[in-house]
C-alpha cells in the first residue's frame, strides 16, 4: 500500500476530488494548511501600510491506495490539478506498512 499526499491549490480540490473518484478512490482525508514554497507569499497594502504574506493557503489530500495504482493516480492528480503556474503543489508517495479498520478488524488492503 501507498500513501499519496498532495499539496494543492484550494480551487483544484474538486477537480482532484472529481478525477480520484473517477477512478475509484473514494476514502480521502483533505486538510487546510499553509506554507510555501517558490511562490515566496506576496505583498499586501492595509491602511496605508505595506505587509508581506509568506505562507498561502493551501489544501492537503491524503489518499492511501494499492501500490499497483500509484502511478496512475499521480498522473490523475497532476492533471487535474495543474495550471502551469507556480504554486501548483506537489505530490509525496509514501509506503505504508499495514492499515487496520477499526469497525471490523480488517488488515492490508482489505482496510482500505
Amino acid at each position: 500500500m501507498t500513501k499519496v499526499e498532495c499539496i494543492l491549490r484550494p480551487a483544484k480540490l474538486e477537480s482532484v476530488k472529481e478525477a480520484v473518484n473517477k477512478f475509484g478512490v473514494h476514502g480521502i482525508t483533505v486538510t487546510q494548511v499553509i506554507g510555501c514554497g517558490l511562490q515566496k507569499g506576496h505583498t499586501n497594502v492595509y491602511r496605508g501600510q505595506e505587509y508581506s504574506i509568506n505562507l498561502l493557503p493551501k489544501i492537503k489530500v491524503e489518499i492511501v491506495i494499492p501500490d499497483k495504482d500509484v502511478e496512475e493516480i499521480i498522473r490523475i492528480i497532476t492533471e487535474a490539478a495543474r495550471t502551469g503556474d507556480i504554486g501548483d503543489g506537489k505530490i509525496f508517495a509514501y509506503r505504508i506498512d499495514n492499515a487496520v479498520r477499526i469497525r471490523t478488524g480488517e488488515t492490508g488492503e482489505n482496510a482500505i
